[in-house]
């Protein structure tokens, strides 16, 4: 059966497109098996990819075919935004809302609208894609590579908990999120400078973390609460926005965390002492900590924390390997000659690295390869979120030894990237 793909445009509130985008918002909302949407949904969903400037893809089937009509059989959208590659913010193609009916798997509609989407991407000087996924499994065949990860934590917020010698460098103050969101915007903004692997947040974080919108309810969230840390000049320098989640399932109250954003490792540890002060509280359960998190090793009790699950997050995808590869830092003066495999062809070729001073100049190049490696490959060592020994020790990188080792040297990276954007 031959579908119908289409690109809209939610700007467009056409008779001809409103419908369809309608029957597309249904489409994602069944994909991920959410309650349909009522008008409030369909009013943020218009107004955040208007403000995003989004590409909203699909497959339809073809009109008088059983089935047929506005919703659907696969969605897909896109955005761009940007990606502190660690020396430079580079703009990136987020990728989002992809779904497949189960009726119509193993039909290529994902490898049609991803590779239509990352050509639109180079055509437009984009030189890297991202994505969060909810099944590993789909996306390293188009060049993505995991390249960071997030934990989920709970932390035991009784008696139990006590920092070593902490002083806080400021103060905590309750707040309406609603009424703080320009300071919640400051601290993102700073957060997102100085860290690699950052993400830029999508216009729907404010709706979400102002209690404007939730979207599991499709309603105002009333039981939102933010705090906002302020340095000793009484500036905003970090926040954290909360849930009391009830008594059901944790003896003495459990509090949700959506978000947590410091200015520095001290103003991190004052908002965990915060939360640890809330009443009515016996755990604190946060779904996106950093795996280096100081917070363990600043607890009297490191018991006091628990991991409940690594779970990958940012996956990246090097469409411009010159710009990607020249954004980001080197650890060490060398010089490869790198050969790029790419089933799609985007980062495909043989490039000279030479790195000086922290900085790679990167030109395409004819000799041999010393360093193989494919595009997943290369997007996974992109933030430094793993090294490059093991990922030769697993077989995804080849060379000499001395040109595997040289580059190591050249690639590998101090501290892990972190992302506080899902997306």
């Amino acid at each position: 059966m031959e579908l119908t793909f289409r690109t809209l445009d939610p700007r467009d509130d056409s008779p001809e497109t409103t419908p369809l985008l309608k029957g597309w918002l249904e489409g994602l909302l069944r994909g991920f098996h959410d309650a349909r949407p009522k008008q409030e949904a369909w009013d943020l969903f218009v107004r955040c990819m208007r403000e995003d400037a989004a590409i909203v893809r699909g497959a339809w089937l073809p009109d008088g075919a059983f089935g047929a009509g506005p919703v659907p059989v696969a969605t897909y959208s896109s955005l761009d935004g940007s990606l502190n590659a660690g020396r430079r913010e580079l703009a990136l193609r987020m990728i989002t809302d992809v779904t497949v009916s189960p009726a119509h798997r193993r039909q290529g509609l994902l490898r049609r609208m991803i590779s239509d989407d990352l050509a639109d991407a180079v055509a437009r000087g984009v030189p890297l894609a991202a994505l969060t996924v909810s099944e590993t499994t789909i996306y390293g065949r188009f060049g993505f590579g995991l390249s960071t990860w997030r934990q989920r934590i709970e932390v035991d917020t009784t008696g139990k908990f006590a920092l070593r010698d902490f002083v806080d460098p400021g103060r905590m103050e309750l707040a309406e999120a609603s009424e703080v969101w320009p300071m919640m915007q400051g601290n993102f903004a700073a957060f997102h400078e100085r860290s690699r692997g950052s993400v830029s947040r999508p216009s729907f974080y404010r709706p979400w973390l102002t209690g404007t919108f939730d979207f599991q309810e499709q309603g105002p969230n009333t039981r939102l609460r933010a705090a906002v840390h302020l340095d000793a000049a009484d500036e905003p320098d970090g926040h954290v926005v909360y849930q009391h989640m009830g008594y059901d399932d944790v003896p003495g109250g459990k509090v949700k965390v959506l978000d947590l954003v410091a200015a520095d490792p001290a103003v991190h540890l004052a908002l965990w002492r915060f939360l640890a002060d809330i009443d009515l509280c016996a755990r604190v359960e946060w779904n996106n900590s950093a795996v280096d998190d100081p917070l363990v090793w600043a607890l009297t009790d490191a018991a006091c924390r628990k991991v409940l699950k690594v779970d990958d997050h940012i996956w990246v995808r090097v469409l411009d390997v010159v710009t990607a590869l020249e954004g980001r830092p080197w650890a060490a003066d060398g010089s490869v000659v790198l050969g790029v495999s790419d089933p799609l062809g985007h980062a495909a070729g043989s490039f000279r690295v030479t790195v000086k001073e922290g900085e790679a100049s990167v030109e395409p190049v004819a000799d041999e390869p010393t360093v193989t490696l494919d595009a997943e490959t290369l997007g996974a060592l992109y933030l430094g979120g793993v090294g490059v020994g093991t990922l030769a020790a697993a077989g995804r990188i080849g060379g000499s030894g001395d040109a595997v080792r040289t580059w190591a040297a050249m690639a590998d990276l101090p501290g892990e990237p972190f992302s506080l954007t899902s997306f």
